[in-house]
């Protein structure tokens, strides 16, 4: 009897997930419940922004698939993280068949620059174009202080973990790489005031139905890596956190600063639960202090 009441309860809650009708956990206290870790490990193969080759073709084929060069991933940038050669410092997951993070622009890519974003992203300092004329002149992802909020939640060669941590009016977003962690209101409060920015701006977040919804505001103009250091103090971020089922989470932001992009633009990532994860400290002080001094010393010596 007991064996059957088991079979029973396992086939009530397969149908449960599976259908159209599932409904995420809640914490003791009500709220929809996202804590765990969710790595974005599986989508280290897919890139920012989509091939030109592949138009508005937002998944491949099953021939377009198995097409695709070795372990099935499309090239891109986290191939040759920090120029690495070798497979084992990038942590590759189950290919995936998106073509890109962004999913609007239909193209898949990033949209035009605006006049001014375009000067400013001419003229960026890099750690790799330089001038070096200061730690100012590094990007902020290369001293090992912050990828910026957007820069934070994308897969990078390694250390690509995320967990949630929820709290009574609280929702908490660690991120491994670098270690960044943002603390997020839930109680309707205010942002802060416009003279105060930071790296991982200002968020604030609601419930949206069972979607976690988190509104970042006041940046750090060239703060952060990738699309995050064309930031400006005026950029606007709006994440919207969905379980949709019982392994995964449905994560989606679109950024719109005017001043930068002719429109705003969105990109999805499935997150995939892993309770086996651990987020290892990311101890890397030495970009900003060793790295720096390297780095400031080779530019002095190449200039004489």
């Amino acid at each position: 009897m007991r064996s059957l009441l088991v079979a029973v309860a396992l086939v009530v809650t397969t149908v449960a997930v599976g259908s159209q009708h599932w409904t995420p956990p809640r914490t003791p206290w009500g709220d929809p419940d996202l804590q765990g870790y969710w790595p974005s490990v599986d989508m280290l193969g897919v890139p920012l922004e989509r091939p030109a080759s592949l138009g508005t073709k937002a998944t491949l084929s099953d021939e377009e698939f198995a097409q695709l060069p070795a372990r099935r991933r499309i090239p891109n940038a986290n191939d040759a993280f920090f120029g690495e050669s070798r497979d084992h410092w990038r942590e590759y997951g189950k290919p995936q068949r998106q073509t890109s993070l962004i999913v609007d622009p239909p193209n898949g890519r990033l949209p035009a620059l605006t006049p001014d974003g375009a000067k400013r992203s001419a003229s960026l300092p890099t750690e790799a174009r330089g001038p070096l004329n200061g730690p100012e002149d590094v990007s902020p992802m290369a001293r090992c202080l912050s990828r910026g909020t957007v820069g934070s939640m994308l897969p990078i060669g390694n250390s690509s973990g995320n967990q949630i941590v929820q709290a009574p009016g609280f929702v908490v977003i660690r991120n491994e790489m670098i270690g960044e962690a943002r603390v997020v209101p839930l109680d309707g409060r205010p942002h802060v005031g416009t003279l105060i920015h930071s790296y991982m701006g200002d968020s604030r977040g609601r419930w949206d139905g069972h979607t976690l919804v988190v509104e970042t505001t006041n940046f750090k103009e060239k703060g952060g890596n990738g699309p995050s250091r064309l930031f400006t103090a005026g950029a606007r971020m709006t994440e919207r956190f969905t379980r949709s089922d019982v392994h995964t989470i449905r994560y989606e932001v679109t950024v719109d600063d005017s001043k930068t992009w002719t429109q705003p633009w969105t990109a999805v990532i499935p997150l995939r639960q892993d309770s086996s994860y651990e987020l290892f400290e990311f101890a890397c002080h030495e970009g900003n202090y060793w790295s720096m001094r390297s780095m400031l010393a080779g530019a002095r010596l190449a200039e004489k």
